[in-house]
C-alpha cells in the first residue's frame, strides 16, 4: 500500500512540475520586486510555506492560490494555463486533467481533498472548473476557508457535508450548491468512502 501511495505522489509531483506553479509564483514575485517576506505579509501565509511552494515541495490548495493571486492582482487561472496558449477551445479528455493534492507535513493529517484542473491550457478564462475528490474524515473548524469570489459545486458521487458559516448541509449525488465564497466554508465526505464533485470557481476582478 505504501509503495502504491509513493508512486501516486510521485506522479502528482511530476504533473505539478509540468504545470510549474511554483516557478510562476516566483516569477510574478520577482517581476514585482517583492521579497518572500513581502509576499508573506500580503497573503498572511508563512515565509517557509511560500518558499516550499516556489520550490515545488508543496502543492498549494486552491484557497492558498487564491490568496496569492489576489496579492499579485492576477486571476487564479494564471497558475493553470500553459505558456503561450491562445486556443479559443480546449478539449480535456477523460484522464487528461491535471491532478493536484496538497502534501501534509510530518505529523499533519492528510489534506481533505485533491483537485483536477478541467480547463488546463486555456488562457484568459473567467471561470475555473475542477473535479474535486473529498476524503472521508471528521469535521474540524480549521477546515473552513474564505476568499473573494463565488463557487458552484455539483455532487457526482458519495455524501458530502458542507459547512457554510454557521450552517451545515448534507449533499447527496445530484445536489448542488452555489455560494459567495467570502463566507467561511468547507467540505468533508461523510460516507463510507470519498465523494466526488464538479466545482466551478469565479474570482471577482482583481
Amino acid at each position: 500500500m505504501r509503495k502504491n501511495s509513493e508512486v501516486t505522489m510521485e506522479n502528482i509531483r511530476e504533473e505539478v512540475k509540468e504545470l510549474q506553479i511554483g516557478m510562476k509564483i516566483r516569477r510574478l514575485r520577482q517581476e514585482r520586486r517583492m521579497t518572500l517576506q513581502a509576499l508573506a505579509d500580503a497573503t498572511g501565509l508563512s515565509k517557509p510555506l511560500l518558499s516550499q511552494i516556489e520550490n515545488e515541495q508543496v502543492i498549494p490548495p486552491l484557497a492558498t492560490l487564491l490568496r496569492i493571486s489576489k496579492a499579485f492582482k492576477v486571476e487564479l487561472q494564471t497558475f493553470f494555463q500553459e505558456e503561450g496558449s491562445n486556443e479559443k477551445c480546449i478539449l480535456v479528455r477523460a484522464g487528461q486533467s491535471r491532478k493536484f493534492q496538497r502534501r501534509s507535513g510530518p505529523g499533519e493529517e492528510p489534506p481533505p481533498y485533491a483537485y483536477h484542473s478541467l480547463a488546463f491550457g486555456k488562457k484568459n478564462r473567467n471561470l475555473e472548473p475542477f473535479l474535486v475528490e473529498f476524503e472521508a474524515r471528521q469535521w474540524r473548524e480549521d477546515l473552513q476557508v474564505s476568499h473573494d469570489g463565488e463557487e458552484f459545486l455539483f455532487l457526482l458521487e458519495g455524501t458530502l457535508e458542507f459547512h457554510y458559516g454557521d450552517q451545515v448541509m448534507t449533499l447527496q449525488p445530484g445536489d448542488s450548491v452555489y455560494y459567495d465564497s467570502s463566507e467561511r466554508h468547507g467540505y468533508v465526505s461523510k460516507g463510507d468512502g470519498p465523494a466526488k464533485a464538479v466545482a466551478v470557481l469565479y474570482s471577482r476582478g482583481v
